[in-house]
Order: structure tokens, then C-alpha cells, then sequence
């Protein structure tokens, strides 16, 4: 399936030669591990949820499930770091520049291990604070103050996975970081029935299980890279940040973050708006969420495809690659994500009531699941073109155009059209008016800024 040889201790190495070849099924051998970790790694939160929501009520689970913004109003610069550390390494291992791929490993390391501690900070003092913002109902926060605070906890397990598995990402290995979320996986499942129905910790079990997880998968990754061939392979003694990686991977992945950070920002505002219906909207959001983190994963499969496959091929000068890169991962992804939203939509009676049995919830669970799942599909059209302009250099542009055709046309839509009409139902519909928007302003971009960079390549 497109992995070749040995490294320096003899063993198979999980490199994938994406600059030679046929691409469909190397960028299936990326794309669908990958898709399939997130995925499990989802339903290993989803056993958050449906634990609580069974076992410890619908005020449990209004509080894990509505945490979901401020984590990833909080984590999201730092996760779009890790993107930028993949295209850095990928494009110098395109360039065949050992030494350099191995210091940017070093430094990467570094900047996960920092980040993790800086989030463990920031997210015990700014937990209660955005909460309180969010309108969270009072008979959630306390619950949901508790569960941020043990899970930010394991912020540096967190980034260090993150991190981790865009190393071996950058050299086409999606396989073994899905190994490491299916063992840390089925131990948070564990944990949670253990600490939820059996000692009945409600919240708090949920919290330490996931914390506990993300360490396993930390300390799985950590163990991986430190046997890795050359010249990825990670030495504790070499740890350093050296700057001029650095500044590359903040030069590409700080604009993701942002974009992600204000991205985020625009959902805390919906979940602001959310909050206002109370705990059994909350609730029902909450579960009904998971069914669109599903289809995401394996939008993001693709473009994560997207980003390594572009950063080797446009650094080998390979531009015909390129495109063909963003038409198969763009045809692959609307295909594969299109059969989930329809799945889901088809059978949204029946998956909803995993998560609950309580009708007040699940109403508000089913409304949700039919006004965005219908359309989800959709997000390919900027994830999949941004993630091939982010492959070739070019991240600010993306970011750019999300912040004004995702974000900003979200609040707009809060302040403008929501807050006069004030019903559930418009709230939901400003998902898929902002991935209309933004998806054909992003193709559009993308077909002109290849022009001009392949252009540029060959002068």
C-alpha cells in the first residue's frame, strides 16, 4: 500500500513515498487511518456523553458536552502549530534535507511540550470566566467548571500527541497514531463505566478517565519516536528550539490556529445562543454534535492528505501532483463524508437515543441533526482547498477567508438574524449559510493562487 523500507535498526519503516506513483491509494492509506483515529477518537468522547447522559442525567451531560467550544476556543492556536509543523517537516523531507528534518523534530517537541504547560494554566484561571460568558445555565457550570478544570489538566499529554503525530504524519505514518488513540480509547471507556456507574463520580469520573487516557496516548507516541528511524527519530539530549524552524512553523500554523481560535470563537457565541433555550437544548446540542464531529474527521482526513501530499510535491517542484492531489482528496472526501451525513439524517431517530431517553432532549437533538447534517458535506469545499493552499505556503490566505466568510458572517447572523427572530431552528441555519459562502469563495482562490505559485515555481 505504498510503505517502503527499513530504517537504521532494521525494522519496516512507515515512510510513504507520496512524490512517486500512483496517488489514490497512498492518499487512502493516509487519509483513512487518520479519519478513522479522529473517529475513534470521537466515540471515545461520545462514551463521555452517553455515559453521563444515562447514568448521571441530563445536567451531566449539558455539562461535558457543552465544554466543547471553550476547549477548542483555548486549544486551537496550539493545534494549528502542529499544522504548521507538518508542512515544515514534510516539505524538507520533499527536499531530502535529513538534517533539517531532524532538527525540526527537536524544536517542534519543544514548542508541544511548552504549549501544554502554558494551557494548563490558562485553562484553570479562564474556565468559570468564559462559562459565566456563555450564559452556561446554573444548573450546569458548577458541573461544567470541574469537568474543564481536570481535563485541562492534560493539556500536556494533549499537545504532545498532537504534536507527536504530525511528525510521523509528515512522512505519510497515520496508522500508528490510531493505534495509540484505540489503546487510550478503550481504557477511557473503561475508566468511565468504572468511575461513573460504579463509584459514581458523575463529572469528575468522566474528567479523570480522559485525563488518564491522554497520558496513554502521550506516552505511546513518545515511546514510538524515541525508536524511530532517521531522521525523525527523537533525543531527549537534543531537545532545543532553534529559531529558524520556529518562526516557520509559526509563519504557517499560527494562522490556523487563529483561524481556528476565532472559528471557535464564533461557536462559543452559538452556544451562547444555545444556552439561552436552557440545560435540555444544551443537552440535545450537545449529542447531536458528535454526528457532525464524525463527518468532520473524515473531512479532515482528507485534508490533512490534502496538506502533506501538496507540502512534498509542491517542495519536489512536482506541480501536476498537486493537482491532482486536491481533485482526488476533494472527490474522495465530498463521496465518503456524504454517505455519513446521509446515514446519520436516514437513521437520526435511532442515533440520538444513544446519548439519551429523555424526549425534552431528544427533540432538540433531532432538530439540530436535520438542519446541519443535511448540508455538512459541504464543509469540504474550504477545508479540502485550504488545506492544499496551506500545503503550498500559503496559509494566511485561507485563514483570511474563513475568519470573513465563516466567522464573521456567523456573528453577523447572531446579532442580525437570530437575536429578531429568536427561534432554535435559526440558530442551526447558520451553518449552512456560512459553509455556502465560504466554500465557493475558497475554491475560487485556490484555483487562482495555484496558477500564480506554479507559475512561480518555474521561473
Amino acid at each position: 500500500m505504498g510503505y517502503k523500507g527499513k530504517n537504521s535498526h532494521g525494522r519496516h519503516s512507515n515512510q510513504l513515498d507520496m512524490l512517486n506513483g500512483p496517488l489514490l491509494n497512498k492518499i487512502l492509506t493516509f487519509a483513512l487511518p487518520l479519519a478513522a483515529s479522529s473517529i475513534l477518537q470521537q466515540l471515545f468522547n461520545s462514551a463521555d456523553i452517553a455515559v453521563v447522559g444515562r447514568f448521571a442525567g441530563s445536567q451531566a451531560l449539558a455539562a461535558v458536552g457543552s465544554n466543547g467550544p471553550v476547549i477548542n476556543l483555548l486549544i486551537n492556536l496550539f493545534v494549528g502549530l502542529s499544522v504548521g509543523a507538518n508542512v515544515v517537516i514534510a516539505n524538507y523531507i520533499g527536499q531530502q534535507k535529513a538534517q533539517k528534518v531532524q532538527e525540526a523534530v527537536h524544536t517542534v517537541i519543544v514548542v508541544a511540550l511548552l504549549s501544554g504547560v502554558f494551557l494548563v494554566f490558562l485553562g484553570s484561571f479562564a474556565a468559570k470566566p468564559m462559562l459565566k460568558l456563555m450564559d452556561t445555565p446554573e444548573d450546569v457550570i458548577d458541573l461544567a467548571v470541574l469537568y474543564l478544570r481536570i481535563y485541562f489538566l492534560g493539556m500536556p499529554f494533549i499537545m504532545f500527541y498532537n504534536f507527536g503525530a504530525a511528525i510521523l504524519r509528515s512522512k505519510g505514518d497515520t496508522r500508528r497514531p490510531m493505534y495509540c488513540l484505540i489503546v487510550s480509547g478503550v481504557i477511557n471507556v473503561l475508566l468511565n463505566l468504572l468511575l461513573v456507574i460504579v463509584f459514581k463520580m458523575s463529572v469528575a469520573g468522566v474528567g479523570i478517565a480522559t485525563l488518564v487516557a491522554n497520558g496513554v496516548s502521550a506516552g505511546m507516541i513518545c515511546h514510538m519516536l524515541c525508536r524511530e528511524g532517521e531522521p525523525i527519530r527523537l533525543y531527549p539530549s537534543k531537545l532545543a528550539v532553534r529559531k529558524e524552524y520556529l518562526l516557520q512553523i509559526i509563519r504557517i500554523g499560527a494562522p490556523a490556529g487563529i483561524q481556528g481560535m476565532v472559528f471557535s470563537l464564533s461557536n462559543v457565541c452559538i452556544q451562547a445562543g444555545i444556552n439561552s433555550f436552557g440545560s435540555n437544548a444544551v443537552a440535545g446540542s450537545s449529542a447531536a454534535m458528535n454526528f457532525e464531529n464524525f463527518t468532520y474527521y473524515m473531512v479532515n482526513g482528507f485534508g490533512q492528505a490534502a496538506v502533506t501530499f501538496t507540502s512534498q510535491n509542491f517542495g519536489a517542484k512536482k506541480p501536476e501532483r498537486c493537482k491532482r492531489i486536491f481533485w482526488l482528496c476533494m472527490g474522495c472526501s465530498v463521496l465518503l463524508s456524504g454517505i455519513m451525513c446521509g446515514s446519520f439524517v436516514i437513521g437520526r431517530d435511532f442515533f440520538i437515543r444513544f446519548y439519551t431517553v429523555q424526549e425534552p432532549v431528544i427533540e432538540y437533538g433531532l432538530k439540530r441533526m436535520t438542519h446541519i447534517l443535511v448540508f455538512c458535506w459541504m464543509i469540504n469545499s474550504y477545508e479540502i482547498s485550504g488545506a492544499v493552499l496551506r500545503g503550498m505556503g500559503y496559509a494566511i490566505v485561507p485563514t483570511i477567508i474563513t475568519l470573513l466568510g465563516t466567522c464573521g458572517f456567523r456573528l453577523f447572523w447572531i446579532y442580525a438574524v437570530f437575536e429578531r427572530i429568536g427561534t432554535f431552528e435559526i440558530l442551526m441555519n447558520v451553518y449552512p449559510a456560512t459553509w455556502i459562502l465560504t466554500g465557493s469563495i475558497m475554491i475560487i482562490t485556490y484555483f487562482r493562487v495555484r496558477k500564480r505559485a506554479f507559475a512561480l515555481q518555474n521561473t
